[in-house]
């Protein structure tokens, strides 16, 4: 198992494991002598048995990492489903904070360091209002970003359907 520690809002390890994860599997980011990951990520890694999340020498429950998440990120539950869906279906999916999404992802077994992600993903409840100005403002940050639009929608049976928007030209 790898040890990971939750610090300052990060979650993070400097195990050799966790360097290998992240070469063969592309979960985190290699910063340093550190992988980071996102909490989704971690929360992946929990329940699929790969790692530990410490704060300071106490091993957190999978219910008490996911709190500490859920406090720190409102969207961390929504989020977590799509994220797990998308991962479990072979994809490779990535934080999309500098794109101003919840997620980009990349085609199945791509290397998120030498491609380009295929999708940038908003993340939204069935019950969410958004306006068209939102949602043409996403739509434009995909295009401009050479990437389609994947709106993942989750309902209240936490059922998700998926609407990938391309850019046209009449």
């Amino acid at each position: 198992m790898i040890e990971c520690y939750l610090e300052k809002e990060e979650l993070f390890t400097n195990n050799s494991e966790g360097i290998s994860l992240q070469k063969k599997n592309f979960f985190g980011e290699r910063i340093e002598d550190k992988i980071k990951y996102s909490f989704s990520e971690g929360m992946y890694l929990l329940e699929n048995k790969k790692i530990l999340i410490k704060i300071k020498n106490k091993i957190l429950t999978k219910e008490e990492a996911q709190e500490k998440f859920k406090r720190i990120d409102k969207k961390f539950s929504l989020k977590y489903s799509i994220y797990r869906d998308l991962r479990k279906k072979g994809y490779v999916v990535k934080t999309g904070l500098k794109f101003g999404a919840d997620f980009r992802v990349y085609e199945k077994e791509k290397n998120p360091e030498n491609s380009h992600a295929k999708w940038l993903v908003f993340v939204e409840h069935e019950n969410s209002k958004n306006s068209w100005q939102d949602f043409c403002a996403k739509n434009r940050v995909a295009h401009s970003t050479k990437k389609k639009l994947l709106l993942a929608i989750v309902d209240e049976e936490e059922d998700i359907l998926y609407y990938e928007i391309s850019w046209i030209k009449p």
